[in-house]
């Protein structure tokens, strides 16, 4: 049984020659495949880890493009930063969020939960839960013997993750659930 070669020809008529993988989807070596996958990449992105977390929306899932970043959730432009003027037409609803980072999760608070996620270096957006700073050191009491000292993170247990499996029931993406409560506001003329 012989092994495939590559069909690639360059401009000389020359054929490539070089064994394909067993595999390969095309009669392409590694080398053409990867050129291929590259002239293809310049008009459809790779989707990737974005290099910090999206400053719209907080995700960590991005494409990249010879001309830079996207993120694959909001379609924001990684780098730019997100109007925080409230004349802007951009509407707030001050959230509790609930982000994981290894075996740690933060309890802050956020008018502009996108420019603070943005800020903020985790793996998980977790939860959202409607309220301010008083709800948010509510919850702080509320998990005190877990917290982590001087900060507003806390060590992952049952209780805590229960707190959120609570908030998100039902809630594919808490960002869906967010653009929810902004609608309502502006509905409401708020």
């Amino acid at each position: 049984m012989s092994r495939a070669i590559c069909c690639s020809v360059d401009a000389g008529g020359r054929v490539c020659g070089e064994p394909v993988e067993v595999d390969a989807p095309l009669a392409l070596c590694e080398h053409h495949l990867l050129l291929a996958h590259d002239w293809v990449a310049r008009g459809v992105g790779v989707t990737d880890v974005l290099p910090s977390p999206c400053r719209a929306c907080g995700s960590r899932l991005g494409v990249r493009y010879p001309s830079g970043w996207l993120c694959a959730v909001c379609e924001w432009k990684a780098g730019e930063v997100p109007d925080p003027d409230p004349g802007s037409g951009f509407s707030r609803v001050e959230v509790v969020y609930y982000i994981r980072s290894g075996e740690r999760i933060k309890i802050g608070t956020s008018a502009n939960p996108r420019q603070r996620l943005g800020s903020l270096h985790y793996e998980e957006l977790l939860a959202f839960e409607p309220g301010g700073r008083m709800l948010e050191q509510l919850r702080h009491a509320q998990f005190a013997t877990h917290r982590v000292p001087r900060s507003e993170w806390f060590a992952v247990h049952p209780e805590l993750e229960a707190h959120i499996g609570v908030l998100a029931r039902g809630v594919d993406d808490p960002w869906s659930l967010h653009a929810r409560w902004l609608s309502e506001r502006r509905a409401l003329g708020g």
